[in-house]
């Protein structure tokens, strides 16, 4: 067991590089077994879920080769296979497979994965779309067999709720499909972006990523590609923010503003001191922070992955604060192991209430998911005395490097191994 151990109040100076985006990259790798050629992808994070999703296809008998962030993915000899247990149902991301299968093969056998458990996140909606294609769906006790008595035929699918994992499922279903395929109240994220280029360039016939109405034209064939995944917005954001609390002078790097600019207009509201650059963004020491209110929302509202990273912040802060997260209410975990440290938090309905500032304390805390990992390692770094954090498997799902990144700017971090067992 590995566990993470920070000895904080210690002024961070320097850069820090943002790795490709996570929630495109394990979108990204099942939409490149459509192809029926090699696809390269640039700018993979080196992370747990990578390797997960490596494993997967190796299942499926398509050839990878990983290293230097570069993946390139030869599924000129996959084969279709059920896979209604074992690697698949290790992570969230790999139900893509069900779109990306029915894409290929007109089948699949999927068991459904689990990734961090934050409530409810029912995958009705990428059923409705399958079947609005023109394929059976079967779910037995979370095991769903995908099959196209007649072949897909373009739809209109209309989304309830806007959903990220969805729509990508949609599009990933529709690109083969006959005809027209139109997906309204789709969600805009940049990661749909990103999917949809590479789909694309892998010669799919795709508009309107980016906007709720996506239209696509089905084609016959696709073929290998190579593509660069965008900067990961959520690393950013979780970079920024330790660099926001405990400062001197950072420059975080490959980022792209326009993904971020909401938590942004959040930092500039409590006073933080920064420059945005074309691709970077400085951040000087940031001293009397204003409270603020938070409320995620879909993009290109506040996003719920930078809730739990952006609390730690909010108890520097002056005054009385919420955070309402619209898109999971049940995020929360974070908030016993922070007042652990001292925090005053409350949590309130669906409602997180913060008063500030709170003086931070080390403590032995534990990372219940990956996000909130990643706010108890900025409470760390914040607090005075050492911290020891447990659950580090979680942190280290979705984020690359993230000791010597640290370190790198100067926090006492290191990672130890445990030989108790975990819980």
């Amino acid at each position: 067991m590995k566990k993470l151990v920070i000895r904080g109040g210690k002024p961070l100076n320097g850069e820090i590089t943002i790795n490709g985006a996570k929630n495109s990259t394990v979108a990204l790798i099942p939409a490149a077994i459509i192809a029926d050629s090699p696809v390269v992808l640039e700018g993979v994070p080196d992370i747990q879920d990578v390797h997960s999703l490596l494993e997967i296809l190796a299942d499926f008998n398509v050839k990878t080769e990983f290293k230097n962030n570069t993946l390139m993915i030869d599924p000129t000899d996959m084969v279709s296979i059920p896979m209604p247990t074992g690697r698949i149902q290790s992570l969230r991301a790999s139900y893509y497979f069900m779109g990306a299968t029915l894409s290929k093969f007109g089948e699949g056998v999927i068991g459904l994965p689990g990734g961090c458990f934050l409530g409810p996140r029912p995958i009705d909606q990428h059923i409705k779309a399958f079947r609005s294609l023109g394929a059976t769906v079967e779910d037995e006790f979370g095991v769903i067999t995908l099959s196209t008595p007649n072949g897909l035929e373009g739809s209109r699918i209309y989304m309830d709720v806007v959903s990220v994992g969805a729509t990508i499922n949609a599009i990933l279903a529709s690109v083969r499909a006959k005809g027209k395929t139109i997906i309204e109240n789709a969600a805009r994220e940049p990661e749909i972006i990103d999917v949809v280029t590479l789909l694309n360039k892998m010669g799919a016939n795709i508009r309107g990523a980016g906007t709720s109405v996506i239209r696509i034209e089905g084609v016959d064939e696709m073929h290998g590609t190579n593509h660069t995944i965008i900067p990961d917005r959520i690393e950013a954001g979780t970079y920024i923010t330790a660099a926001v609390a405990m400062g001197e002078n950072v420059r975080v790097t490959n980022v792209i503003y326009e993904h971020i600019e909401s938590y942004i207009a959040k930092l500039d509201e409590m006073g933080a001191m920064m420059t945005i650059g074309e691709d970077s963004i400085d951040i000087k020491k940031s001293e009397n922070l204003n409270m603020v209110n938070i409320k995620t929302l879909p993009y290109p509202g506040f996003a719920t992955d930078l809730q739990q990273p952006f609390t730690p912040l909010l108890l520097k802060a002056h005054g009385e604060g919420t955070i309402m997260d619209t898109i999971y209410p049940q995020r929360v975990k974070h908030i016993p192991e922070l007042n652990r440290m001292g925090a005053n938090i409350k949590v309130d309905g669906d409602i997180i209430r913060i008063s500030g500032p709170s003086k931070l304390q080390g403590a032995p805390v534990r990372a219940s998911d990956l996000r909130a990992g990643a706010c108890l390692v900025i409470a760390a770094l914040i607090a005075d005395g050492e911290t020891v954090i447990t659950g580090v498997s979680n942190i280290l799902r979705g984020y690359t490097d993230i000791v010597g990144k640290l370190k790198a700017i100067g926090a006492d971090i290191e990672m130890i191994e445990d030989d108790t067992v975990e819980e």
